[in-house]
C-alpha cells in the first residue's frame, strides 16, 4: 500500500511538472526587458508585464493605454536616441480607467507594490481624453485603430463574423465595459450588427452561462485566452493581432468590414501639473514625430 501510494505521488509530481512546462510558454512579458545585474521572472508568480524601465529617480513618467504596450520598447529606444538626456523613463501601460483612478487618487498598489508616481504624460483614447480635459496643458492625436476577431491558429470554431460570438458554442474572451472602454466601443459593434439581442446574448446570458469571459486587463487576458485555447474568440484592437503574429504565436484573426467596425483614436496629454513639465512636452513632441509613427505602422497601427 504505502508502495503504491507513493508510486501514485511521484506520478503526480511528474504529471505536475510536464503541465507546468506547457502552462506557461506563451505567458508575458513580451516586451524585452530592460539590462540589468539579475533577471528574475518567474512566470505565473514573479511577472510584471505593465510596469517598464526605471521606477527609482525617474526623469519621465508616462501612463499609456495598456493596448499600445508593443510599442514601448522601440518608443523609448528612438526617444532616448533623440534625447540622450533621458536615461531613467518610467512607464505604465495598465487599462486607461485604472490608470485614471491613479491619477485622481495619487497611488495604485499591484500586488504588494504601491506606486506614487505622478504621471507627466497620460495617452489613451479620445473619450476618455476629453473626459479628463481639465487634467492637460496640451492634448496631441497620434494614431488610430480598428477592431478585429483573434482567434486560435486555423479558426477552429469556424468563426465568420461578429455574429457567431452569440453562439452558444463559442467560448469568448471579452473586454468588461467597466474597466476598459474598448468594452463599450466592442458593444456598439454587437448592436450595431446584431442589435440588443446579439448584445444581450453575448454580454448577458453568455456571461452567466460561463461562455463570455469578462477580463480585466484584455491585452493581457484576451491573447492568452485565445493561446491556450480557453477561449475560441475575442474581440481585440487589429494591432494586437499584429504583435501577436510578429512573436509568431499561433494566432489568427477574423477582419471586421469597415462599415461595421469602428475607428479609435489616441490622444496623448502634458499634465497641468507634471512633475517634469520639459520632460513631457519633449515626449509629446516625439509622439508626433515621423520616428514615432512609423513605429506604430509597424505593429498594425494607423497615423
Amino acid at each position: 500500500m504505502y508502495y503504491r501510494l507513493l508510486l501514485y505521488t511521484l506520478l503526480g509530481l511528474l504529471a505536475i511538472r510536464g503541465a507546468n512546462a506547457q502552462d506557461h510558454r506563451f505567458d508575458p512579458p513580451w516586451n524585452i526587458p530592460p539590462a540589468s545585474a539579475v533577471h528574475f521572472t518567474v512566470p505565473g508568480i514573479d511577472n510584471v508585464p505593465d510596469l517598464y524601465g526605471d521606477i527609482v529617480d525617474p526623469q519621465l513618467v508616462v501612463f499609456f493605454a495598456g493596448n499600445q504596450f508593443m510599442c514601448i520598447d522601440d518608443l523609448l529606444a528612438a526617444f532616448k536616441k533623440e534625447h540622450p538626456q533621458y536615461e531613467r523613463i518610467f512607464v505604465e501601460t495598465l487599462p486607461p480607467g485604472i490608470l485614471a483612478k491613479q491619477i485622481e487618487g495619487g497611488s495604485l498598489t499591484m500586488g504588494n507594490l504601491r506606486i506614487t508616481h505622478k504621471p507627466d504624460v497620460y495617452a489613451a483614447g479620445k473619450g476618455r481624453m476629453d473626459s479628463m480635459a481639465n487634467h492637460f496643458s496640451r492634448v496631441e492625436t497620434y494614431a488610430y485603430n480598428k477592431l478585429a476577431i483573434m482567434v486560435p491558429k486555423g479558426n477552429p470554431k469556424a468563426i465568420k463574423d461578429i455574429r457567431d460570438l452569440g453562439r452558444h458554442d463559442v467560448q469568448v474572451a471579452m473586454p468588461n465595459p467597466a474597466w476598459e472602454g474598448v468594452g463599450k466601443q466592442i458593444v456598439s459593434v454587437y448592436n450595431k450588427i446584431g442589435g440588443p439581442s446579439l448584445a444581450a446574448r453575448i454580454m448577458t446570458e453568455k456571461v452567466e452561462k460561463g461562455s463570455t469571459y469578462l477580463t480585466k486587463i484584455h491585452h493581457r487576458e484576451s491573447p492568452m485566452r485565445i493561446l491556450y485555447r480557453a477561449a475560441d474568440a475575442a474581440p481585440v484592437w487589429y494591432s494586437e493581432v499584429v504583435y501577436q503574429q510578429l512573436l509568431q504565436h499561433p494566432v489568427d484573426y477574423v477582419a471586421i468590414p469597415d462599415e461595421d467596425n469602428i475607428r479609435a483614436t489616441y490622444r496623448i496629454g502634458e499634465l497641468k501639473n507634471a512633475p517634469r513639465a520639459q520632460a513631457a512636452k519633449d515626449f509629446v513632441d516625439f509622439m508626433k514625430s515621423e520616428s514615432a509613427k512609423a513605429i506604430y505602422r509597424k505593429y498594425g497601427f494607423e497615423v
